[in-house]
């Protein structure tokens, strides 16, 4: 049996970069960390970000877009109101 505990093993692979990328990448490990041998962790932490920003995004887009249902406002809070009551729990 797997128990998946949270912690994760980093993954070695390849990437081809651009010179101009990969010298963006060089001095942007330079100025975090102030050598060259991190710049796995500066792609990392770009990339977590770029992916966290993706998911406002598409979150962003589901709040404003157009919606399925059509309900009232009084309607709303009734079932607010109804659901708040079984959700109370006896004291």
């Amino acid at each position: 049996m797997f128990i998946c505990l949270g912690v994760f093993m980093p993954k070695r692979t390849t990437v081809i970069l651009e010179d101009e990328v990969y010298e963006k990448l060089l001095r942007e490990s330079i100025r975090r960390y102030g050598n060259a041998r991190n710049i796995s962790k500066v792609i990392n932490e770009l990339l977590k970000r770029v992916f966290e920003e993706d998911v406002k995004s598409e979150l962003m887009q589901l709040i404003y877009s157009e919606k399925v249902a059509n309900v009232t406002a009084k309607e709303f809070e009734n079932f607010r109101r109804n659901l708040a009551k079984r959700l109370e729990v006896d004291t």
